[in-house]
């Protein structure tokens, strides 16, 4: 039973923040307690005399020009609370994965008291900081990565992959000793040994592809696409602009990421039977493009294994955007665009 009510009594306080009203809705029942509590004690100490007509007017007035006073109260105290409610919805609605917004103080913050103007400026500053440090933390973590990638990748290539080829090698001296009704086996195990051989460099060079640091992005993409036309059942297909050759090494990283993300969820996700890839230049932007004909998908399951939230993230780190049109029967195109400055 105690186990069953902890939660209850973790969710409690969060109930009472709800319930609790507004600063705004306690400055106004404060203002019309003290208004009922004026005319109380005006018409106590005052001593009015309700059987006197004279009297009842003039209690009338009283009362008419505290409520007028308290209406007007309200609107000044609704007026002034105004750029304190955008300031909240505005805190409400940040999402460090989409940066840059900030509070336009010519638009969002104009005629304001000075004391909301620095809490919005301190708002800005802060969400600038928060930025900063999420991409810094982001770099770190993706680096820290493609090191363990890179790592894994050498491992498979320089360890297991020797052992294989000693095993294929041990294998072939069998055969050659080896009774007449032991050669279909060991054909088929020598057979089993270069698919897995050749399943183990696949998975190494999809780890840190050596074409990317040996001979640059256009290349290793081209590899990897011709690679997923191969393996099918899509047919892939790739449109590359030559002058892209000058990137960061960060950025083709990046773009190289995105295109091997979005690929494996065009095979294994979409059931396609084309896939288009395009890199090219549109301005003062790198902009990667990979387009399926498959069956799509609700944004609402976005979030379920398909990568996505990954791809933002690497996005942000080379202050680039990310776009992605999906409807189910209608296929999928993710767009990457990042900036060359």
């Amino acid at each position: 039973m105690r186990r069953r009510a902890a939660p209850q009594s973790a969710a409690q306080p969060a109930l009472q923040q709800m319930k609790r009203p507004s600063l705004l809705s306690q400055i106004l029942a404060l203002n019309l307690l003290m208004v009922t509590a004026g005319i109380f004690v005006a018409t106590v100490a005052s001593g009015v005399d309700f059987t006197i007509e004279a009297q009842r007017s003039q209690f009338l007035i009283l009362v008419m020009t505290l409520l007028l006073t308290f209406l007007l109260n309200t609107l000044l105290l609704r007026r002034r609370f105004e750029p304190l409610e955008r300031l909240l919805a505005m805190m409400e609605r940040v999402d460090l994965s989409r940066p840059g917004r900030r509070l336009d103080f010519d638009r969002d913050m104009r005629g304001v008291s000075t004391d909301i103007d620095r809490l919005a400026a301190s708002f800005n500053r802060m969400l600038e900081r928060l930025e900063n440090e999420r991409r810094r933390s982001g770099e770190l973590v993706l680096k820290a990565q493609e090191e363990e990638r890179r790592r894994v990748a050498r491992d498979l290539h320089d360890e297991v992959n020797q052992a294989l080829t000693a095993l294929l090698l041990r294998l072939e001296a069998a055969a050659q000793h080896s009774p007449p009704e032991l050669k279909d086996e060991l054909d088929e195990t020598k057979q089993l040994a270069n698919q897995a051989m050749m399943e183990l460099l696949d998975l190494a060079r999809q780890l840190r592809p050596a074409a990317l640091d040996d001979h640059g992005l256009t290349a290793a993409l081209a590899t990897q696409v011709r690679d997923y036309d191969r393996r099918g059942p899509a047919r892939a297909s790739l449109d590359l602009d030559q002058g892209l050759a000058d990137l960061p090494q960060d950025v083709e990283l990046v773009i190289y990421r995105v295109a091997q993300e979005a690929l494996a969820n065009a095979v294994r996700h979409s059931g396609a039977d084309h896939i288009d890839v395009t890199l090219g230049r549109i301005d003062s932007c790198a902009v990667l493009q990979v387009s399926d004909d498959g069956r799509g998908f609700a944004f609402a399951d976005e979030t379920k294994g398909l990568g996505l939230s990954g791809m933002r993230e690497r996005a942000l780190l080379v202050d680039g955007s990310l776009v992605i049109d999906s409807r189910p029967g209608k296929g999928t195109t993710v767009r990457l665009e990042v900036p060359f400055a």
